[in-house]
Parts: structure tokens; sequence; C-alpha cells
């Protein structure tokens, strides 16, 4: 990888959170190593990790006056774009449902994501039950690709069609989403200040963050603030679990279940709404608003929130309230089209990561840090608005030529995992060494991975 290239990114990154300079002369890129891709995944990887890891650094020098320098390995974050965890002597469950997948139609390519039991009964009622790939094929090659996509959405399932970059710019949410910000941010009325210590070693200790998120995204953002001395505090519905994942991004938190349909939860909710300094959540626009805890209600719950907020296809346009995962935004914008010209296959062709969801986890917990610095030199709370189709016009938008990659990243050795095994509730396994490192800063999480409601919902005393 051209460190140019990283650099460039991380600079545009710098500048749309708000900074005019790169500090530079305290960021290094070290390591060697490409992902193999049609687009610049490590490139991005190192940018969005060197900006979360600037914005802890502007932290430091906020709140201490020192100047931290902050290196990124290239080859460590390119690693933590898939899997962080090596179990040892168990197994993960498979990432993906059996009948989650790319499928051709009667006139193109669709992606059906069904990892969660809804969305696969969705499916099901649309195509009838079937048990494996082979006759999901057939049913789908019966279908016309925007009737199917339509019916799996209008029906509460999830779904893609696959279009090209150029059909993406000219289609309505893509050009939508070509206007919107990176970071979204927005400033709040001033309140009292914060009596946040800061320590220098883990300048998150003693902050308290509600993670409202799921699947991968917003819980990179947590994991990452997590490692910091965040209290992190999942919470997530009775119903709702993901095996396949947990055990990559419950890592520093503890987990609760709440109800917020039910009354007695609802309270519980609004008291740890209440002591929150940073909300993430991950639900669509408008969900939470229907339950009753819109932008002005969490405002007034908790004066100074910082508030961080992410969405599939963006914040305008006619699909800001669709469903949306990685895969799916992948297909929608032109990535897999372009990946299958590139690769020269006859099928949608992905990244080799789900990169969307993992620079928009470190790009939120830059935004929440830099939350944290508005909180404390203006007294005043904080939101911002990201998105992964978003976060794909980065990589779209970002010259790159494929062919110049000289040393592809190969799977991890020993030498990339700490020499430490985490005991997870599943058993012990090995997790990478961090990507990112600063001069001040000591990265630790002191939970192990757990399984989703694992905890009490309260915060630490």
């Amino acid at each position: 990888m051209k460190i140019s290239q990283a650099t460039t990114l991380t600079h545009q990154l710098w500048n749309s959170l708000g900074y005019a300079d790169l500090p530079e002369t305290s960021l290094l890129f070290t390591g060697e190593g490409e992902l193999p891709s049609a687009f610049p995944v490590t490139p991005l990887a190192c940018a969005s990790i060197a900006t979360a890891g600037l914005a802890v650094a502007a932290l430091i020098e906020t709140k201490h006056g020192l100047h931290p320098h902050v290196t990124v390995d290239q080859r460590l974050a390119s690693l933590w774009f898939s899997w962080s965890l090596k179990p040892i002597n168990w197994q993960l469950p498979s990432a993906w449902d059996a009948i989650a997948g790319d499928y051709q139609a009667r006139d193109g390519w669709i992606r059906l994501h069904t990892n969660a039991p809804h969305h696969r009964r969705v499916v099901e009622r649309v195509l009838g039950p079937h048990e494996n790939k082979t006759a999901v094929a057939d049913a789908v090659s019966q279908w016309n690709v925007s009737e199917l996509e339509h019916t799996v959405i209008t029906a509460g399932g999830c779904a893609a069609q696959m279009y090209s970059h150029k059909q993406w710019q000219q289609h309505m949410q893509g050009n939508s989403v070509a206007h919107e910000s990176i970071f979204a941010a927005f400033d709040h009325p001033q309140v009292t200040a914060p009596t946040w210590e800061i320590p220098v070693k883990q300048p998150l200790a003693g902050i308290r963050v509600l993670d409202l998120t799921r699947v991968l995204a917003g819980p990179i953002t947590t994991r990452f603030l997590a490692g910091l001395g965040a209290d992190v505090l999942r919470i997530d519905p009775f119903s709702w679990d993901e095996p396949a994942v947990e055990p990559e991004v419950t890592l520093g938190k503890r987990c609760a279940r709440l109800n917020l349909t039910n009354h007695h939860d609802r309270l519980i909710f609004e008291a740890l709404l209440r002591q929150t300094d940073i909300v993430i959540h991950g639900y669509r626009a408008g969900a939470l608003e229907g339950l009753g805890y819109g932008p002005q209600q969490r405002r007034q719950l908790s004066p100074g929130l910082v508030d961080i907020c992410l969405n599939a296809y963006g914040w305008s346009g006619p699909w800001r309230s669709r469903r949306g995962f990685d895969s799916l935004v992948q297909m929608s914008c032109g990535i897999a089209e372009a990946g299958m010209k590139w690769q020269n296959t006859p099928h949608p062709f992905p990244l080799p990561v789900q990169a969307l969801d993992h620079a928009t986890g470190y790009l939120m917990a830059a935004a929440a840090v830099q939350g944290l610095i508005q909180r404390l030199t203006q007294n005043t709370g904080y939101s911002a608005r990201l998105s992964l189709a978003r976060t794909a016009n980065i990589l779209i938008d970002t010259p790159y030529q494929p062919d110049d990659i000289n040393l592809k990243i190969s799977s991890a050795t020993t030498e990339d995992y700490q020499l430490q095994s985490e005991i997870t509730h599943w058993g012990p396994a090995l997790r990478l060494r961090a990507p990112l490192s600063l001069s001040t800063t000591q990265w630790s999480w002191e939970l192990a991975a757990s399984p989703l409601g694992n905890a009490t919902a309260q915060w630490l005393q």
C-alpha cells in the first residue's frame, strides 16, 4: 500500500470531522501488505482507525496538553477488518444463514439477507420454505429482480438488487447520499461542565456508553471505546441473538436485555439514559422516535449527551428508513458489480471483508470522542449521523489501482496475536494485537467476550 494514500484518506476524514490540518508529525503508518480488492480497502482500514486514534489524541491534548503519537499497523488494521478472534479448541458458528446469499433473477442479481430468523421467515413467505440454496435459486429465477426486492422489503425482510455504480449515481437514493456529509454533526445547547477525569492511560475511564446497536458497525464502535476504559452497557431486546458475531464484538462490554415497549423496562432504560455520557444507536430512521425516544427526548433525559447515530442507506432520500446491512449496501451502490468486472466472474463479487461496517464503526468512534471534546471545550452536547452508504462513497470515490498491490495480506499468523489468551464465555481464544497505538495510552479490555443478555441493566458504581 502506498502510505500516501492512507494519509490522504485520513486527511479527508479528519477534515470532515471538523479539523483543518492533519497532525502528520504525530501519525505513523507501519507494517506492510494489502487486502486484494478492486477498491482501497486497506487504505480505508488504516485511515478510519487512524481517525479514531487522532480523535483520542486530541482528547488527551485538550485535557492534559500532551501530544500523543498515533501509530497504525496496516497489516493488523486489515486483519481487524475481518475477525480478531481465533478460538482455541472450539468453533465459531457460521457467519451466514444457510440460504443467505446472491441469486440470479430473470433480469438481474439480488442478495437475500436472512441471518436474523424473522428476516428468513419473510423470504420463506415470499419464496416458499427451502432448505438449501439450490432450491432458493430455482424460486428466485422466476422473479423479476425489482419486483422481488420490493416484495421482500415491503414484507419486512432484507434484500438488495445489484446496481452498477453509474446506476446508483443516477438513483434517487444514491444521489441523496452523495450530498450527505461523512459526519453529519449537530451542536446542542449549553449545559453544565462535565467532571470527567480523562486519565491519560485509559482516557475514557468513567465514561458511560449506552450501546443500542447490533451486528457489526455499532458494536465495533463500542468495542473500541471499551478498550479505552469506557463502561459500555449494551441493550438488546429479548428476542434478539447474533451468535455468529457475539464472540467478536462483545469484548469489553456488559450486555443486558430490555423490552422498550414494556412500562417497567422503559423506566429502567430512562434511568440509564439519564446517566449516559455517550449513546450509540443503529436504529433505522424514525424507529427510536416511534418508541418515544427521539433526539429531543434523549436530550431532555440526558442534557449534554453525545449522541451518535448509524443508518444503512443514509439520512435523506426515499431509502432512509430501509433495512440494510454491509453486504446489501455493497450490492446497491455498485461495489459488488465492480468487483464482478474486476474478477471477470459471472456473479457479484464483494469486498474481501465487511469494510463498510468496520470503517463506519471506527468513524463513529471518532465522532463519539469528538463529542467528548466538544463537551469539554464548549459545555454543549453533540450529535453525529453516519451511514454505511456514505462510507461506501469514500471507497468508490478514491482513485485506486488494484494491480499495483505488491504484497497481499495473508491469514493471521501467531505473531499477529496477543501472547495471553482471552477466556471467553465459549472457551479460550487468541485475540489479535491492537492495530492502533498511542504513545500515552494503554489499551485494555477488562471484560472478555460474552453472550448477549449476560448482565443486569445498570451502570457500574
